[in-house]
């Protein structure tokens, strides 16, 4: 076994990571090999970083900290190697790879080779893409090139205080300052960018890893992502209507013992994507939000309860996710539309065509709970049935429509007298809004209480457990 030290932070972090005395390091005795610049001369244990492999309640992973001491932790040819050295093996074993970053980006001394090492490392990542999950943790710096290895990987942290991630760092930037944008901090890369999931300090994160990896399948093929359920699967969650309007209190309530593991939590909050358990088993979920409630039960946050271009950009990539790795999907549709304003209108129909795309591409179980409102072509991005949602169920409550009653009757019937307009309202709403029209047209397939929704999708995955569908032959899609 590796000997951890007690003073050496990258040391630490695997140990912090990892079940007790598990760790077994690889490429200890590795050293840069250039001479330049009198490299020679300089002390370069294990090039900087630490490699190697260990269990996270007994699942294995292999894992690499960044050691400042080093060079500033700065990323040399070696380094990177034997970085790239670490994801050939978890590939060929089908395990996680968890990198701990905290480097002054690339080793100035080791030019051309450190770029090209730095290059393979990237080519490492993308075959890895969809066939192993990758985390990353940001403890210290992380910019410029080295910014691209987080966001090549499926879920990044970041240490709340001493972490820095960039591609320009702030005072780089023409008419910037730190004090006016400090673009490197946690803060703005996990609520501005969603490029974190979640910060922390240290302890914070580490728990965090340890709580996701044990949530999600080890590759793409083989999981390990089932676990006993020790909650009643017939649960009546009598409080769930009350918080119709929270996706992620939603969500907690029907997991097994509540469980919820939220991922991009600080940003486009609008959405709401995560993991719960539903009878033992890992379910990617995703939710619309209109409000945002704190432990206390007070409101945070409010949103229209529109579909916004960053909360559908961020439901997609979830989506991709979770079908790349065979998990299946819940959604949680309340949405009254699309968001209006002058950013989303640059980039919502590329976002929702996005978010289309993922789920009608998506092959894994796919189920729908319509909570509430369920208006316009903003409904049909979010896993409706003409989209390919396997199992849709709708509460007696909630709203299919083009848009609501009222505006339709106006619109259909203006000019008319309120008494007109309140009863042809009224027709509208039923014929063409409710979800027991939408249920005889079979674009719902069963209205439930709120308080059956564990119960019913719960079933609904056990049912389509075994599914099978298939795509046109083709290389991949451009959306």
């Amino acid at each position: 076994m590796g000997n951890l030290s007690t003073e050496n932070a990258a040391h630490n972090r695997i140990a912090g990571l990892l079940d007790a005395g598990s760790f077994v390091e690889i490429g200890g005795a590795v050293t840069a090999r250039t001479t330049d610049f009198n490299m020679q001369e300089k002390e370069t244990p294990a090039d900087g970083v630490v490699t190697g492999y260990g269990v996270i309640d007994g699942n294995l992973v292999y894992v690499y900290s960044q050691d400042s001491t080093v060079l500033n932790g700065a990323i040399g040819e070696m380094h990177a190697k034997k970085i790239a050295a670490i994801y050939d093996m978890a590939l060929k074993m089908g395990a996680p790879v968890i990198g701990m970053i905290d480097c002054a980006g690339l080793r100035l001394q080791e030019a051309t080779d450190a770029l090209e090492a730095f290059g393979k490392l990237y080519q490492k990542q993308a075959m890895a893409s969809g066939v192993i999950p990758q985390i990353t943790a940001v403890f210290g710096t992380c910019g410029g090139g080295a910014a691209v290895i987080p966001a090549m990987t499926d879920f990044t942290f970041m240490e709340t205080k001493k972490g820095k991630l960039f591609i320009n760092s702030p005072n780089a930037i023409p008419g910037n300052t730190v004090e006016k944008c400090n673009n490197a901090s946690a803060v703005f890369q996990s609520e501005q960018t969603g490029s974190v999931d979640a910060t922390g300090t240290e302890p914070e994160i580490l728990a965090e890893i340890r709580s996701l990896v044990c949530m999600l399948p080890c590759n793409n093929e083989d999981d390990t992502s089932y676990e006993e359920c020790l909650d009643d699967l017939n649960r009546r969650c009598t409080d769930i209507a009350g918080a119709a309007e929270d996706g992620a209190v939603m969500l907690s309530i029907i997991s097994d013992s509540n469980i919820f593991f939220e991922t991009k939590r600080n940003y486009a909050k609008d959405m709401v994507t995560g993991f719960v358990k539903l009878n033992g088993m890992t379910v990617g979920a995703v939710a619309n939000r209109s409000k945002v409630y704190n432990a206390d039960a007070e409101v945070e946050m409010e949103f229209d309860g529109s579909l916004s271009a960053d909360g559908a950009a961020k439901a997609a990539d979830f989506v991709a996710f979770c079908d790349a790795f065979n998990i299946p999907v819940l959604t949680l549709t309340n949405v009254s539309g699309y968001t209006a304003s002058e950013y989303d209108e640059k980039h919502l129909a590329k976002a929702v065509a996005r978010l289309t795309y993922a789920f009608a591409n998506a092959t894994v179980p796919k189920v729908n709970v319509i909570t509430g409102k369920a208006y316009g072509s903003a409904y049909v991005a979010m896993n409706s049935k003409s989209t390919g949602a396997d199992m849709v169920y709708a509460w007696p409550s909630s709203q299919i429509g083009m848009m609501d009653a009222s505006l339709a009757a106006k619109i259909m019937y203006a000019g008319q007298e309120p008494d007109v307009i309140r009863e042809k309202t009224a027709e509208y709403r039923e014929l063409q809004s409710s979800p027991i029209s939408a249920a005889r047209h079979g674009y719902v397939d069963t209205i439930i209480e709120p308080e059956d929704t564990r119960k019913y999708v719960i079933g609904a995955f056990e049912m389509l457990f075994t599914k099978r569908e298939e795509r046109p032959v083709k290389k991949h899609g451009t959306v």
